[in-house]
């Protein structure tokens, strides 16, 4: 089980991928409106970037819930490398007429 701290979370965490702290206590979805808790009283509600959420260690994983997110997960992850791919094109374009 591979564990992370929050910023490498956000840096590897898929659409529909979950994540829970070792304590079990919080668990978050990835959905394309961006990370949310997936159980409690604040299930569906974005996770606000708080400064206790720096010091949890989560571990990624996947269950039926996320079955659903499957279909969308490689079309966003295209999307995403399109954006990244054109930002730095327009960067390096920018660049080079400097």
């Amino acid at each position: 089980m591979m564990w992370h701290t929050l910023a490498q979370l956000l840096a590897v965490i898929q659409l529909g991928q979950k994540a829970r702290t070792m304590d079990g206590m919080r668990i978050v979805i990835r959905t394309t409106a961006g990370l949310v808790w997936a159980e409690g009283r604040l299930q569906g509600q974005p996770v606000p970037l708080q400064e206790h959420l720096f010091s949890d260690l989560w571990t990624i994983f996947e269950d039926d819930d996320s079955l659903v997110w499957l279909p969308e997960r490689q079309q966003h992850t295209k999307r995403t490398l399109e954006m990244l791919e054109n930002q730095y094109l327009e960067w390096r374009a920018e660049r080079i007429t400097e």
